[in-house]
């Protein structure tokens, strides 16, 4: 039958390590199963200053290094393999890997959600030089300069807001004529005096030398280009959970997320969702290095409670 771990975790970012490092410290036998590498998106952040502990700040890549070793520290093994397909159907959950299966009496899914990106040429080279997907990340580097945000949805709109508390000019792109989102968003931004929209506009292309220096808007109605220099853009245009290799084998919310509360609980007994992945109002480091101590809590009283049949 294989080995069968007491904690499977999915995903090796700030909520799949935190799991890994509360489940292992407290004597489970635990691993965790990374795609590529440590950190997930924090480890793509250049200096993040609003994690608790780092007067200074400190780089995601860095962070994200100390957070796999204090979780080994304690016995979390590691292993990096692509999931493609799980099944929960049974008491000992399943992972089908590039890297073989593995199963668990417990399964912690923290896969995260990954920005939509705008599909550029170069957009992947100048993430941390000019490109960016969080404001509240990255935004105080912009203090006094010209930045773009680019969607007109709710989180889109709350960026801009955001940035306009300090960027010297916030410049607004979006596809259509309106905004999408809340009035509560929508009014407060239209009275920053900085802040200025491009309707019917889409990003067309970016301009770099080593950083971004601007971009290229094409007019969804004429076609018409023309150059808009800026220090930098923020692309808010949603994010998509990675939750493709999970099919059917736990609830998701309309937009793809896992739908656990609070209690990082799913619809399975036995398995549970933290961080990003999940159903939630806020997706930061810090809360979901908090969902992954609340999960291991869970499992380990489930698991305790289900000794004898697992």
């Amino acid at each position: 039958m294989g080995h069968i771990y007491d904690i499977l975790i999915i995903g090796g970012g700030p909520a799949g390590y935190t799991a890994a490092l509360y489940a292992a410290r407290a004597g489970l036998d635990t691993v965790l199963l990374e795609r590529m590498a440590a950190g997930g998106q924090m480890a793509l952040t250049g200096d993040i200053d609003n994690y608790p502990g780092f007067e200074e700040g400190i780089d995601g890549f860095t962070l994200s290094l100390k957070m796999q070793q204090g979780a080994e520290r304690f016995g979390a093994k590691t292993v990096y393999a692509d999931v493609t397909a799980v099944d929960f159907s049974g008491k000992i959950k399943k992972a089908e890997t590039s890297g073989g299966d593995f199963q668990g009496k417990a399964v912690i899914i923290a896969t995260g959600a990954n920005p939509r990106e705008l599909g550029l040429t170069d957009e992947q080279k100048l993430i941390g030089k000019g490109v960016h997907y969080c404001a509240h990340c990255d935004g105080r580097f912009y203090k006094g300069k010209t930045v773009a945000v680019v969607g007109g949805g709710n989180s889109a709109v709350s960026d801009a807001l955001y940035l306009s508390g300090f960027a010297k000019k916030v410049f607004i792109v979006h596809r259509r004529d309106t905004l999408r989102a809340a009035k509560v968003y929508h009014d407060p931004l239209m009275k920053a005096e900085n802040a200025e929209f491009l309707w019917n506009s889409t990003v067309s292309e970016l301009i770099a030398d080593s950083k971004l220096t601007g971009i290229k808007l094409k007019d969804v109605r004429t076609g018409a280009v023309k150059e808009l220099a800026c220090d930098g853009v923020f692309v808010s245009i949603g994010r998509k959970p990675a939750t493709d290799f999970l099919a059917n084998a736990v609830e998701l919310d309309p937009l793809g997320y896992v739908a656990a509360g609070e209690s990082t609980r799913t619809n399975i007994e036995g398995v549970y969702a933290a961080g990003d992945v999940r159903t939630k109002p806020l997706r930061q480091i810090v809360t979901a290095v908090s969902d992954g101590a609340v999960a291991v809590h869970y499992a380990e009283e489930y698991l305790t409670g289900n000794k004898g049949a697992l």
